[in-house]
């Protein structure tokens, strides 16, 4: 089948395979457990693949700062004061050339590990994507794993001088780091760094706080912020050629694809200088920007040579503000207007790592309720769609884990187990007899949808109608709580309704005459659809001057599928 749709299944890696059911808050690796590479078997990969899924980006492959000690096995340990959890946090990088020991059977061969897990997703049919984390490392960074002849980040910079382009890092010339948190954290000594390097976040001072990325070190890329970010571009800075061979290091291990952590913090001159030359190499990898700020898409995509960025505060803040109630679905309109060309190559998701889960307290409350917004984010475009790990069962993020705490989000920092994952590979076995009934139903939507994005042409390839615009203050049409589309593809068409009530609704949608002329579809007084999510035909009108009636039940939504016989215009 071609993948003209992505569906990206985002897993922290160390979570996946972790069978502990008894996990205690602020345990480590003895107490809690830690799942492996090895848990990604033939058969996992398989079951992740039967939802529909095109790629599995595997979180916190590279080494980081942990409070486990692995000092038997030549890696240096860190101090815990500066490693958040028990963990650590895969984005605060150790060791750019190492797989993290967590992960590993036999620690030792942690890199045949991770290559075999790479042989094993291609082998299922599935791509490979992993993190790279550009904008920071962790601040006891040291590379135990380099290649010979690699001079390590720092090795040889100038640490007299605040910045300077052919340094790795910024510092603070004769001045300690004197954070704003424990530095101790129960070691016999406190943290010590001099000079004292600039924090991960943007903060060039000595004096981080406990709300600070204050684990991590910014990387130097030739800005001098201190200096009205005067750029220091030519000569290519040192980073820049650094960072290019550990992206070469890793796309030679036969990977598909990065997701590039704050892209954005980096420059976009940077991209627009590597990117290409990765490419040459490896013509088909992925390069997944996290890109928060609007007015920089255009630049990241165009200059920076992106393949696709993140759509956050756009489609995703929207979704989750409507799902909640305290927006109206007649900004959705708004949401893809903004984008306009660049639409297709935004990702659209409704949870990751960083976002609290839909089913948890502080969003929906119940997994179901997030049924509206994912057909929007899967169907209202042909770009790639993600979901994380749990999504699909429900999984609440409602553990009290640790560092993390009781925040509606599965931890990235502590050693833990997730129940509802933990139901579903039921030892390896996916046989599906420890999920609730209400459960299984949620994952059955989820594989029926990603399914659809892929196999549907008027969704992986298709034209795009918004019907907002005919129907507000509508007959029997709420445009604040239900939103109606159009996709179509030669013969075939999708009408698709969504209602974000907590209550069903019969809906009247109007389909305006423009939207007959646009797709070029004939009227008809009465059609044949397929609600592609039930499999459940019924009888619904398309004409430019009735009304189209359809029942939504609550939190829910319909794929309405209508192919005709005769199509005015099959030239798209």
């Amino acid at each position: 089948m071609p993948e003209n749709k992505i569906i990206i299944y985002q897993i922290l890696t160390r979570l996946f395979g972790n069978n502990n059911s008894h996990c205690v808050p602020n345990g480590n690796i003895d107490e809690n457990g830690c799942g492996k590479l090895s848990d990604f078997t033939i058969k996992a990969l398989n079951e992740i693949k039967k939802l529909g899924v095109t790629h599995v980006w595997y979180t916190g492959i590279i080494e980081h700062a942990t409070q486990t000690d692995y000092r038997r096995y030549n890696i240096q340990p860190d101090h815990p004061a500066i490693v958040k959890g028990k963990a650590g946090s895969p984005y605060a990088i150790k060791d750019y050339y190492d797989v993290d020991p967590d992960l590993a059977n036999d620690v030792q061969g942690r890199m045949k590990e991770f290559e075999n897990l790479i042989k094993r997703t291609h082998h299922a049919g599935l791509k490979a994507i992993i993190d790279f984390v550009p904008n920071h490392v962790s601040r006891q960074y040291k590379s135990d794993a380099k290649p010979e002849g690699v001079i390590d980040l720092g090795e040889n910079d100038d640490t007299s001088q605040a910045f300077s382009p052919h340094n790795n890092f910024y510092y603070m010339p004769s001045v300690p780091l004197k954070g704003q948190f424990d530095m101790k954290a129960g070691a016999d000594e406190a943290y010590a760094e001099m000079p004292a390097k600039a924090t991960g976040n943007d903060r060039f001072d000595a004096h981080p706080t406990i709300n600070d990325w204050y684990e991590t070190i910014k990387l130097n890329y030739g800005i001098d912020y201190a200096n009205g970010h005067a750029c220091h571009f030519h000569p290519i800075p040192d980073t820049w050629i650094k960072m290019k061979n550990i992206l070469l290091f890793w796309a030679g291990k036969q990977i598909d694809g990065f997701r590039c952590d704050m892209a954005e913090m980096v420059p976009v001159e940077f991209w627009g200088w590597v990117i290409p030359q990765i490419k040459a190499y490896y013509p088909g990898i992925l390069f997944i920007a996290e890109v928060y700020n609007p007015n920089l898409y255009r630049d990241y995509l165009h200059r920076g040579h992106f393949d696709y960025l993140y759509d956050k505060v756009g489609l995703y803040d929207t979704l989750r503000n409507i799902t909640c109630g305290t927006g109206s679905a007649t900004m959705l309109t708004q949401c893809w207007q903004s984008l306009g060309d660049i639409a297709p190559r935004m990702l659209n998701f409704m949870e990751n790592h960083d976002e609290q889960r839909i089913a948890s307290d502080f969003f929906a409350g119940n997994g179901h309720r997030g049924i509206p917004a994912m057909i929007v984010s899967a169907c209202m475009n042909t770009n790639p769609i993600m979901i994380y790990f749990g999504q699909e069962l429900g999984e609440r993020g409602m553990d009290n884990e640790g560092f993390s705490g009781r925040d509606g989000r599965t931890s990235i920092f502590d050693y833990w187990s997730i129940s509802t994952v933990r139901q579903w590979r039921n030892g390896g076995k996916f046989d599906g007899k420890l999920l609730p009934e209400e459960t299984r139903r949620l994952q059955q939507f989820y594989a029926c949808l990603l399914h659809l994005c892929r196999e549907e042409k008027a969704v992986s390839e298709g034209k795009f109608f918004d019907l907002t615009y005919a129907n507000c203050n509508g007959w029997r049409f709420n445009e604040h709580r239900q939103f109606a589309f159009i996709r179509q593809h030669g013969a075939e068409m999708l009408f698709i309704v969504v209602n974000f009530d907590r209550n069903p609704v019969h809906v009247a949608v109007n389909i305006p005459p423009h939207a007959f002329e646009y797709l070029g579809m004939p009227q008809k007084e009465a059609c044949r659809a397929t609600d592609l999510l039930t499999g459940k035909e019924e009888n619904i009108s398309l004409l430019p001057y009735k009304a189209t009636e359809v029942s939504v039940e609550a939190t829910s939504g319909k794929i309405l599928k209508v192919t005709f016989e005769t199509y005015p215009d099959r030239r798209n």
